[in-house]
């Protein structure tokens, strides 16, 4: 294995709610789970649908360690972590880490409030792995391997949730889920997150015309996004979070639309994999 590598893989890219059919066959339908791969080490933000078959392919692979890094906790973001194959494995090492509750709720109790009755007929004492539950805040620099450093901030969003800057063998990759963003304005800690980044990923769940009927919704557009890149010198932006009423055509469109004013700007898909 190349101990250099750094590898992006979009195992989950829709926002709010997973979706199937004939209109969604290209960019899928999972809800947000985004694989790293630094070198030896598996780095997964989120635990939405896109989880499981995360956790079926790394299984596969013979991935036995990993570190999940929660945004927030809304239901899209946590929906699939029971169905994470590697938590029934005694084999297998998974540290959970969260700072958007710091203060309120440990990462430890945010799993223990999911996954029990009656919003889950099992509690997760019945998983096997190795459990690790780590806390942080806002702002923190997390050192989860050798190698890797990741910086935090809190975004926009109800409830908060945490932006993160990946830091690996000289490449960056900025995660950037979910965040509102005031027309005008560049969010100056979006901007220290991904300046100068080899990828960017970015909640476009709306157009900036669709923007002024979401007000407080918590989410941006993917005209910000490229705003934001341009500013900040960013090389490539991936449009995630896409609204579960956004089709494979209008995904299309955008895609047209935005590489016409970045050239590294195109809306991800379920399975898509991005080397840095």
């Amino acid at each position: 294995m190349d101990d250099n590598r750094f590898r992006v893989r979009f195992w989950g890219v829709r926002g709010s709610l997973p979706v199937s059919g004939p209109d969604f066959q290209r960019y899928g339908g999972n809800t947000i789970c985004i694989g790293m791969e630094c070198g030896p080490n598996r780095l997964i933000f989120d635990a939405g649908s896109g989880i499981m078959p995360a956790g079926i392919a790394m299984k596969e692979d013979g991935i036995s360690a990993f570190h999940i890094l929660f945004t927030h906790c809304h239901y899209d973001h946590i929906v699939g972590l029971p169905f994470f194959p590697p938590l029934y494995d005694p084999r297998c090492k998974v540290a959970l880490w969260s700072g958007h509750m710091a203060g309120r709720m440990t990462t430890r109790q945010m799993i223990g409030e999911f996954m029990r009755p009656p919003w889950f007929p099992i509690e997760p004492d019945i998983c096997r792995a190795s459990l690790n539950a780590k806390d942080f805040k806002a702002g923190d620099v997390l050192r989860p391997e050798t190698g890797i450093v990741i910086r935090t901030g809190k975004l926009n969003h109800p409830g908060d949730a945490i932006g993160y800057r990946v830091e690996y063998g000289g490449r960056v990759c900025a995660l950037i889920t979910d965040t509102e963003h005031t027309p005008g304005t560049l969010d100056t800690t979006v901007l220290s997150l991904i300046k100068g980044a080899d990828l960017m990923i970015y909640d476009c769940t709306y157009t900036d015309d669709e923007m002024a009927r979401h007000l407080g919704y918590g989410h941006s557009s993917w005209q910000q996004a490229i705003r934001l890149a341009r500013t900040a010198g960013v090389k490539q932006v991936a449009f995630i979070h896409h609204s579960p009423l956004r089709t494979d055509e209008e995904l299309d469109a955008i895609a047209a639309a935005a590489v016409e004013i970045h050239a590294g700007a195109f809306p991800a898909r379920d399975g898509q994999l991005v080397t840095l």
